[in-house]
């Protein structure tokens, strides 16, 4: 029965393989509404004609038409949806979008259904998500517990299980602090990978649209049908959004058990460290850092003259209307103005300094790791310390942006009080599709289920290894390996690790004199029952970042197409023949990492 069907992509679609139509979904997303009981989660819900409307004109299942076909998704009521409000949490503000917002249009165009209009923290001014004119939204899982903020209604339509997935925004975390109160997962893009044209902003130069799901894939999924360059937002960027390919062992920053902050959420910091035994179990490293520096910049975001963005908004209403404004949001807002133009300048340079540390610090690193919120955070906590309690829950949040990172944020196992864990992870611009191959197998190895829902996870689908359109299938086999000395080679330049796997058994492999770096050369064998199996990794390059990488590689190395063990050609390494006539032969090792462990083994003796 549809009252009983999980809204995941996979489930939705079998069913409508199986004949169910997207007005019956519509029809059962509005029940489940009305079944929730809980007025503050959408500030306007569409109406059944609406959805029945829009439902008909998919016409027949078609899932390659419309990879989100017949999907039921939310909106933050700060994204325009043409003919509906738009509030930005504030009655006084509000007007009717002429025009569906970049990335809804979009999302129709992918075949998803807008349902309604989420509450939010008044101007996405708030984590805790009850910084509302009306009744703010109950938590999915604990009505003690805040929704998180600012995009409260959307993390809380999620964890309840009435829509597929939903937009939020993301400045300071509001994009995954609501994902972590309601057990979800919140993908937070790389800045100006989704448009912000036709979004009401809070810090333009620092935010982005957001994607609250179930789970990681679903939420990737939204993510790559939502995602596209628009010209006509200064600040949208082309962005690829490649499917996450399989996972290598990844280097992980985390904040240093001196600095890591929990505010005697002791729950919530013995979840962290079983989260990262697990990375460790499963081949990653962790490696611990100072994360001081990253808590100065998140102080600036609020504290500093970036908070002069939010003023920009709302200018006219706090000097002409002041009091259609919360009194907490002109407390926050009107700080602006006691910043001047020095003022502005002076905290560029504090800003620039603590990057370039904080660049220095993860030098190496794959990506970071962190608590998405240092402790649960109470209703009651919100009523006590109204701007305190809020700040807090920003604490491993605020910097994401300001540093120009994209991030995460995913379930994981169950805390000791019951709660669903959940950690974030981030990393560089344009890295999306990483942390969504290590996301899926977290939330898949350690979570149960999503939100309020009682769902169980759909089956993890493998993992994609073929290259996207715009990208070149590279195999290498020695020091551009995973986290050997020139994998930055590719890493710099926005590849990706598909898989691993060995070459055919028709090659021979030698340690070339020189280095360091220290490389090896691949040598096609032409004498029958003489080659090896030599193990390599494939990773897809950006096509436009080819040429730079081809100029980084000296004499005798050269490119080639090699034969893997599936019979799959590829592009690859290769050296002259005449560069081994010098060389030691190592082909009896099977590959790169083994010789040189061999050679660690020597030294040590």
């Amino acid at each position: 029965m549809l009252q009983d069907l999980p809204f995941y992509i996979t489930t939705l679609h079998t069913a409508y393989a199986s004949g169910t139509t997207p007005a019956e979904v519509m029809q059962e997303a509005l029940r489940r509404v009305d079944a929730a009981g809980d007025p503050g989660i959408f500030l306007h819900l569409a109406s059944e004609a609406e959805l029945l409307a829009m439902a008909e004109a998919l016409g027949p299942f078609d899932p390659v038409k419309y990879p989100l076909y017949g999907l039921p998704f939310a909106v933050k009521d700060n994204i325009d949806v043409a003919g509906w409000p738009t509030t930005a949490g504030c009655p006084s503000f509000a007007y009717t979008a002429e025009n569906d917002a970049f990335l809804i249009a979009r999302l129709r165009a992918a075949g998803a259904i807008p349902l309604g209009k989420t509450s939010l923290d008044q101007f996405a001014t708030g984590l805790n998500g009850t910084r509302t004119t009306g009744p703010a939204p109950l938590n999915a899982i604990n009505p003690a517990l805040v929704p998180g903020g600012s995009s409260g209604g959307s993390g809380v339509a999620v964890g309840r299980g009435l829509v597929t997935f939903s937009l939020g925004t993301d400045t300071a975390g509001s994009g995954r602090v609501p994902a972590a109160m309601n057990g979800v997962v919140g993908l937070k893009p790389t800045l100006g990978a989704l448009s912000a044209s036709g979004v009401v902003p809070a810090c333009r130069s620092c935010e982005t649209p957001s994607i609250f799901a179930l789970n990681v894939d679903d939420a990737y999924r939204a993510y790559q049908s939502a995602a596209g360059y628009d010209p006509a937002d200064g600040y949208a960027r082309p962005i690829a959004t490649p499917a996450p390919g399989a996972l290598r062992p990844l280097a992980i920053g985390v904040p240093s058990k001196a600095t890591r902050e929990f505010f005697g959420d002791t729950a919530q910091e013995e979840n962290f460290d079983a989260t990262l035994a697990h990375l460790i179990a499963a081949g990653h490293r962790i490696v611990e850092l100072d994360f001081t520096p990253f808590y100065d910049v998140a102080v600036m975001l609020y504290d500093g003259p970036w908070v002069a963005e939010r003023h920009t908004v709302i200018e006219d209403l706090m000097r002409d209307a002041p009091e259609a404004v919360l009194p907490v949001i002109r407390e926050i807002v009107g700080k602006a103005q006691k910043f001047s133009a020095t003022d502005t300048f002076r905290a560029q340079y504090r800003f620039r300094d603590l990057k370039r540390l904080i660049e220095t610090q993860i030098d190496g690193l794959d990506m970071l790791c962190v608590p998405s919120i240092p402790a649960l955070c109470t209703v009651a906590d919100i009523a006590a310390e109204p701007v305190a309690a809020n700040s807090r829950l920003g604490t491993y949040t605020n910097f994401v942006n300001l540093l120009d990172m994209s991030a995460l944020a995913v379930p994981v196992a169950p805390r000791a009080d019951g709660h669903p864990g959940n950690v974030t992870l981030v990393a560089g611009a344009g890295e999306d599709a990483l942390l969504a191959a290590l996301g899926r197998e977290l939330q898949a190895s350690l979570a149960a289920a999503p939100g309020g829902t009682g769902w169980p996870l759909p089956p993890l689908a493998p993992a994609s290894d073929a290259p996207a359109e715009d990208e070149i299938a590279l195999a290498v086999l020695g020091a551009h390996m995973s986290g050997l000395p020139l994998n930055g080679d590719l890493t710099s330049r926005g590849a990706r690790f598909l898989y691993a796997s060995e070459t055919a058994p028709n090659y021979r492999f030698f340690s070339l004199p020189g280095g360091p770096p220290h490389r090896p050369g691949l040598l096609r064998c032409t004498e029958k029952g003489q080659g090896h199996r030599i193990a390599l990794e494939v990773w897809a390059m950006p096509a436009s970042k080819m040429g730079s990488f081809l100029k980084t590689l000296p004499a005798p190395m050269t490119i080639g197409t090699l034969t893997i063990s599936d019979g799959r050609e590829v592009t690859g390494f290769l050296c002259e023949s005449a560069a081994t006539a010098s060389a030691e032969e190592i082909s009896r090792f099977g590959g790169w990492r083994a010789f040189l462990e061999t050679q660690s083994a020597k030294a040590d003796t």
